[in-house]
């Protein structure tokens, strides 16, 4: 076997791109014909938001546009976080920093208007900052994390992308848990909610054997169906279990030509144990709120259902919550969701888990009403 890694094709909980970007043709195509366009001068006209629980692959579909927008002639690309555009000041040193200018002076004085340097004052306007980079070139900003982006930085951010975006080749896409829609409503920005959206959650079964199966093929090593199913079944179809649960067999079939249901079953025991610390974590998080005895509520409610209804997620909470007071109710779902153990899949007013087997543990160690 070999592989240009010793640690095998799979990196879980990287944010890398993995060997094959499963289930996320949909995404993607919609990307490429954004950079198409931005490549030919036309502006986008609107944001893209991406929003899913944690685990899911948000990173990991940010770095493939990062890397598809920069693949392209004359396009420019720059990934961040909140932390790194926090005010005005910030966004103007991490964009127009004195590496980007230096390509342009002594030739140009301004750009877009702006002549503004890095130390040299008041920093421009967010508008300015979008402008003068899509000035020079197709721009793609990408903002991970914006579920925690402050309300103001973020309201300016979102304006100015707007009118940018609708006159010059610029496009935002920000990033987040399933709370970023609440945040986007507080910083009054209205239009985001006509964006692009995206839903990044888990894999369908057709895509998770894939995300499984053709690393194994690249590297030359075949996978009997019984244990792809098996993996399949294990993973759940969440991205993070994917890339765990594959190096857990990549590291049982070391030396090895084929992936069995014997190898499977091998790596079991290792995945569980970091599938089981992963969850512990996320205990932990339902404690500290005071919310794993809704949890155990919601968790008896799904039961064999992939989905619950606005009123039965409701008495799920309701019952969890015992003695505290009704108007609770609200602000638990809202954290139960800000956390990733629930969510709105799809556009419908119904609720699913953000990992069913999390569902299974929490009944085990919520206490008993």
């Amino acid at each position: 076997m070999s592989s240009p890694s010793a640690r095998g094709p799979f990196r879980p909980g990287t944010g890398a791109t993995p060997p094959y970007l499963a289930g996320r043709e949909q995404d993607q195509a919609l990307f490429r014909t954004l950079l198409a366009d931005l490549s030919n001068g036309i502006p986008p006209g609107t944001p893209v938001i991406l929003h899913g629980p944690r685990g899911n692959g948000k990173t990991v579909l940010l770095a493939w546009l990062e890397a598809e927008a920069t693949s392209r002639p004359g396009v420019e690309a720059a990934r961040r976080t909140p932390s790194d555009i926090p005010d005005r000041e910030r966004l103007a040193e991490e964009l127009l920093s004195e590496s980007w200018w230096e390509r342009y002076t002594p030739t140009e004085v301004a750009v877009a208007g702006v002549r503004w340097r890095p130390g040299q004052g008041r920093a421009p306007s967010a508008r300015a900052v979008l402008a003068a980079r899509a000035g020079k070139a197709p721009f793609v900003l990408l903002v991970d994390e914006a579920h925690t982006l402050g309300v103001e930085a973020g309201r300016a951010l979102l304006n100015a992308a707007q009118e940018v975006g609708s006159k010059a080749p610029f496009l935002l896409v920000m990033a987040g848990t399933p709370n970023l829609e609440e945040n986007l409503n507080e910083m009054g920005a209205s239009f985001w909610n006509r964006a692009e959206q995206i839903r990044v959650g888990r894999l369908d079964d057709e895509a998770t054997a894939d995300a499984l199966g053709r690393p194994f093929a690249g590297e030359g090593m075949s996978v009997d169906p019984g244990a792809l199913a098996m993996m399949v079944r294990e993973s759940q179809g969440y991205p993070f279990f994917v890339q765990l649960l594959g190096r857990a067999v990549w590291r049982c079939a070391t030396g090895g030509r084929a992936v069995t249901r014997t190898v499977v079953e091998a790596a079991r025991s290792a995945f569980e144990a970091e599938r089981d610390a992963y969850y512990r974590h996320r205990l932990d998080e339902l404690k500290k709120s005071r919310l794993l005895q809704v949890a155990g509520s919601v968790a008896s409610a799904f039961g064999e259902s992939e989905v619950l209804a606005d009123a039965e997620l409701d008495a799920a909470v309701v019952e969890g919550l015992g003695d505290r007071p009704t108007e609770a109710v609200d602000q638990a779902t809202g954290t139960l969701r800000d956390l990733g153990y629930i969510w709105r899949a799809r556009t419908r007013p119904e609720w699913e888990p953000g990992i069913p087997s999390l569902m299974d543990y929490v009944r085990m160690y919520a206490p008993a009403r």
